[in-house]
């Protein structure tokens, strides 16, 4: 923007230079930016680009390494979400931070009750107010109910109420509102943003969703690996350019070449119309098709809430209410539990390697053995020698940087943790290996040594699905690419048809009228 469209608008706050520095990473770089008063303004980048971490700093969440944030010409000091609150500033998570035990006019209410006297709770007016809001929000409800007994829609809405109570608002942040939202909901929140606009309150807005930028963004600013990159009126540009900008020219990870015609390649698994029913009605996954080679890595990509992890757990026995097929060479399978799967052949690392990948109390060799004990029985006893033995070749084989296979698991880096829960599901000596964001979490040197390890094994024949949703990354390790959007299948890309523009398009097809 030139200095004299700038003069045109009111920058309700301004943000200078800003630094975040996380051990190992840094999340922001030297990031400006404006929020325009009485707009909505937009902020798109990739997933790991930045926007949350930006976003908390102006919510009081986190503080900034380095750099300044001014409003109205002052400089402020957000040091926590209560002191952002007093400068009008309010942010609705994209997890939610509501108490399901409690009610609904005692989540809106929460830490900002209104008291008869000094002691007494005035209930009447919380009950009063909360009405109000919920009729501006076209969404009634009893007042009373429990936010646990809610749709993940309804506590969004409840989570965007409790924001609007705030007499003094002049900042909202939104990110990612609507993702659990239904098209009518949506069309509701979008109305209401616009009153919000209208009155002067400034909307920050973090979308996943390019048509729905396009409809309510005024403004759009664009991060990438914690830069700033570029910024636009929403009238001047289309949903390639923001594409473009987000991607960025030609950069990615050496891409592996393996000339092999997969056609003639046996199908060692074979997924039909897998369908997983949504609680609220709709599908998490709706009738997805695929196959896999054997030695061949496909990669699954799609934004959040595509439905990426939810076909391991159909695989592995976790959602037993799928319907489709599963067939593992040639053989149809009947689902049941985890263990029989892991027993036919299956392997899994998951997501979220904290919760459920190590065990925090065990020492790092017990975490590598763990999924693969029985292997290793004599009658009623562990033979620890063949267990050892072991353990030492696959801390070998996969690099595990580790002094001492006894120390606790908790004293290794993330991508050595990452190695460990790899080579526990290696072990267990399966021909399907299904690897959920392999590399979430652990910095570019552990990520090209776990992407190392993954093409090792397929050379070897074993046949690996990868979820990842860091595009240059699916990119250099997949032999082929499913796309998912909304649970439906809209894209699979091989060979040359690889490139970033054809993935986020694809990753964006669901989302027309949604």
């Amino acid at each position: 923007m030139t200095d004299k469209e700038k003069e045109n608008k009111e920058v309700c706050l301004h943000a200078e230079c800003i630094d975040k520095i996380y051990p190992g990473t840094k999340a922001l770089d030297n990031v400006s930016f404006d929020v325009l008063k009485g707009k909505v303004n937009v902020l798109i980048g990739e997933n790991g680009a930045g926007k949350s971490t930006l976003m908390k700093i102006i919510a009081g969440i986190e503080q900034p390494s380095s750099g300044t944030i001014s409003m109205d010409g002052k400089e402020v000091f957000l040091r926590d979400t209560t002191e952002a609150r007093k400068h009008g500033i309010g942010i609705i998570h994209q997890e939610l931070s509501l108490f399901p035990n409690l009610n609904v006019y005692q989540n809106i209410f929460m830490a900002r009750e209104k008291t008869k006297g000094k002691v007494t709770l005035d209930n009447k007016t919380h009950i009063d107010l909360t009405n109000k809001i919920l009729e501006k929000l076209e969404f009634p409800l009893d007042t009373g109910t429990l936010i646990g007994d809610l749709r993940v829609g309804q506590q969004q809405m409840i989570e965007i109420a409790r924001n609007l109570i705030q007499d003094d608002l002049k900042i909202l942040i939104m990110d990612e509102p609507t993702s659990s939202l239904s098209q009518q909901e949506v069309e509701v929140l979008f109305k209401l943003m616009r009153e919000l606009t209208a009155s002067g309150i400034s909307i920050v807005y973090i979308s996943h969703r390019l048509e729905e930028i396009m409809k309510i963004g005024d403004h759009v600013t664009i991060l990438r690996d914690g830069r700033y990159v570029a910024e636009a009126d929403v009238k001047d540009i289309d949903v390639p350019w923001i594409v473009q900008k987000m991607v960025g020219e030609g950069k990615s990870y050496p891409r592996r070449e393996r000339n092999i015609d997969w056609d003639k390649c046996e199908t060692v698994l074979q997924v039909n119309n897998l369908s997983l029913p949504k609680s609220g009605g709709g599908f998490l996954l709706d009738n997805v098709s695929f196959e896999l080679k054997k030695g061949e890595i496909l990669g699954i990509y799609g934004l959040m809430g595509a439905g990426r992890t939810e076909i391991f757990e159909c695989i592995m026995g976790l959602r037993p209410e799928h319907t489709g097929t599963i067939m593992l060479e040639g053989e149809t399978l009947s689902v049941k539990s985890i263990s029989e799967q892991i027993d036919k052949g299956f392997a899994i690392v998951p997501e979220d390697r904290q919760q459920e990948g190590i065990v925090q109390t065990m020492n790092i060799a017990k975490n590598i053995s763990l999924s693969s004990l029985k292997n290793y029985g004599k009658r009623l006893f562990l033979d620890s020698k063949k267990e050892n033995q072991a353990i030492d070749e696959e801390i070998k084989d996969i690099h595990i940087k580790v002094a001492n296979k006894n120390l606790p698991i908790l004293s290794l880096s993330g991508g050595n943790q990452q190695k460990v829960v790899i080579g526990k599901g290696i072990l267990t000596n399966p021909r399907i290996l299904l690897l959920d964001e392999p590399s979430r979490g652990i910095d570019i040197g552990a990520k090209t040594e776990v992407f190392d390890i993954i093409n090792q094994y397929a050379e070897r024949g074993l046949s690996i699905i990868v979820i990842s949703s860091e595009l240059k990354e699916i990119i250099a390790i997949a032999d082929r690419i499913m796309v998912l959007s909304n649970g439906i299948k809209t894209g699979e890309l091989t060979g040359d048809e690889i490139k970033e523009e054809h993935l986020v398009l694809a990753s964006y097809k669901g989302h027309h009228g949604h």
